[in-house]
């Protein structure tokens, strides 16, 4: 800790969520490989075909020793169920969800990305997933994505008038009123809009209890912590009855979810 700097101020300091070296690797791949059609050679989507990207190399060039999240995401049992992919990006998990569940519902406001999305799904002849191009919030409305091409993974909703795209916003409650098939598993990357994805499901999360994971963003620590305290808060009133903190193994309620600060939230469906 710097000197002068107290544990409050640590805790402010904004994260810098993509560095040198991953601007450096979305460089490369978006000037030299951005339209390139190849088959995934290592990693969970293994034999599949995807546009852009580094996943034609070896994997011993990209991959290291897998870590919690990869390793959920390689045993993660969709058969039967109907998945959801809530921040779907370019379609990496949809493509995964694809080849284990019924049938999947992508959400992907971001229309360079869903465009991308809709590409990685048609060359591989994927037929079973629903692909919905508005961000799920609180409540309905408009709102602008702000997104920096040298990481267009870390774009961002911002309510009102400003920079940026301008998106249509829905909710879970109102997707599943209009006739979306009710979800078994949900996952929500959201870039710091989880709360409000959640609120907006409320009667869909309190009545169904869909399996869920949850990736928790913020721009400091402080703000992680928020965040994720309030992300606690509304599952425990959804009547979850169990919330793991997925890179450490901890039954996470409002007592100690700081613990959960870095990392993901893994909420079983309930049992019965």
């Amino acid at each position: 800790m710097a000197a002068n700097s107290t544990p409050e101020a640590e805790g402010d300091r904004l994260f810098i969520h993509y560095g040198p070296k991953q601007r450096l690797i979305a460089w490369i791949s978006r000037t030299f490989f951005d339209n390139v059609t190849y088959t995934v050679r290592h990693g969970k989507l293994a034999g599949l075909k995807r546009r852009g990207g580094l996943g034609w190399l070896p994997g011993f060039v990209t991959e290291s020793n897998p870590n919690a999240e990869e390793m959920f995401w390689r045993n993660i049992d969709l058969k039967g169920r109907t998945a959801y992919d809530i921040g779907a990006f370019h379609g990496l998990l949809t493509l995964l969800f694809s080849q284990r569940a019924k049938e999947v519902v992508a959400f992907e406001p971001n229309a360079k990305n869903r465009a991308r999305l809709q590409d990685n799904l048609a060359i591989n002849g994927i037929g079973n997933v629903k692909v919905r191009g508005v961000a799920l919030g609180a409540e309905a409305g408009t709102a602008h994505m702000l997104w920096d091409a040298a990481a267009p993974g870390g774009a961002r909703v911002v309510s009102g008038k400003g920079a940026g795209d301008s998106i249509e916003i829905g909710t879970l409650d109102q997707e599943l009123a209009a006739g979306l098939a009710p979800p078994d598993f949900i996952k929500i990357d959201v870039e710091g809009f989880e709360r409000q994805v959640l609120a907006g499901g409320r009667e869909t999360f309190m009545r169904l209890h869909p399996e869920l994971f949850i990736e928790i963003h913020g721009n400091s620590m402080n703000e992680k912590k928020q965040n994720v305290a309030e992300v606690v808060k509304l599952l425990c009133s959804f009547g979850y009855q169990r919330i793991v903190h997925i890179e450490t193994g901890t039954v996470i309620d409002e007592t100690n979810s700081d613990i959960a600060a870095r990392g993901h939230l893994h909420c079983p469906r309930n049992a019965g």
